[in-house]
């Protein structure tokens, strides 16, 4: 009997730190951590496209600014400058020297600016050499995208469409993690210079998180959120349908342990 109370205090003490794991920020449970973040900005990059949309009060002037968008329905083609809309719009996607060719100013190097930044920009480009007076310049991203893998409710690719997003958020967008997902070690993977990084964060600590270089993403970040053991332990052969045969083998055996040490000690 002393044997049996033993392993069932294992088993508790088990499932205890098992659960204690799926806790986010447990550092804030007593006391609140304040904590000042460094925001990392999105600066486009060779290959990111964005939408240039310029207005002003002479619209058949600031057309001459603006790339014709194209839709197609039911197999026919229409073209149009309609500066109000960014639906259809042809975007400029950022070439290996970091330049685009915007209409009438010609190359404009914007490789390294945020959003915000490339609007500034041009606004300037198009006051300073006489092009338009009251420009009103947006800047919106248009293939930017993070991919969530792993253990997550919605694995997958989502646009990004604002100029910061944190792992939390992005976290959020597909659906959060999974009760099998490894809270303390989601890695993040990211290219730099042309060399791919990868970076651990652990989400069971708020302060590790607010100080993480990846708290905010880039485009192109990859996350994966690790399987935990038990997970691991329910790997299948055909899908998620059938498990293993060792793995059954392994219930089975635990089952006769069980019951051989009930009938002889109880």
């Amino acid at each position: 009997m002393k044997k049996l109370i033993f392993a069932c205090i294992i088993l508790l003490t088990v499932s205890a730190c098992s659960s204690k794991k799926m806790v986010y920020f447990q550092d804030t449970k007593n006391a609140a951590i304040t904590k000042s973040i460094n925001h990392s900005p999105i600066r486009l990059q060779p290959e990111d496209k964005i939408s240039i949309l310029v207005n002003s009060k002479d619209v058949q002037l600031t057309n001459l600014f603006n790339l014709a968008y194209v839709t197609t329905r039911l197999g026919q083609t229409s073209s149009s400058l309609n500066s109000n809309t960014t639906q259809g719009v042809s975007g400029y996607t950022i070439d290996s020297a970091g330049n685009i060719d915007f209409p009438v100013v010609g190359t404009l190097h914007i490789a390294g600016m945020t959003r915000m930044e490339v609007a500034a920009f041009v606004k300037n480009k198009l006051i300073s050499e006489n092009l338009v007076k009251d420009p009103i310049v947006t800047v919106e991203y248009m293939n930017l995208q993070i991919s969530i893998l792993g253990e997550v409710s919605k694995p997958g690719r989502y646009n990004i469409v604002q100029d910061k997003i944190t792992i939390l958020e992005a976290l959020s967008m597909a659906g959060d993690m999974s009760i099998y997902g490894k809270r303390e070690n989601v890695r993040v993977i990211r290219n730099e210079n042309g060399v791919q990084k990868t970076y651990t964060i652990n989400l069971c600590s708020a302060t590790e998180v607010f100080d993480s270089p990846v708290y905010y993403l880039q485009q192109n970040d990859v996350v994966y959120v690790e399987p935990n053991s038990m997970r691991t332990r329910q790997s299948t052969v055909n899908g998620n349908n059938i498990r293993s045969a060792n793995f059954w083998t392994s219930m089975v055996s635990v089952f006769v342990t069980v019951a051989i040490f009930c009938i002889n000690y109880l």
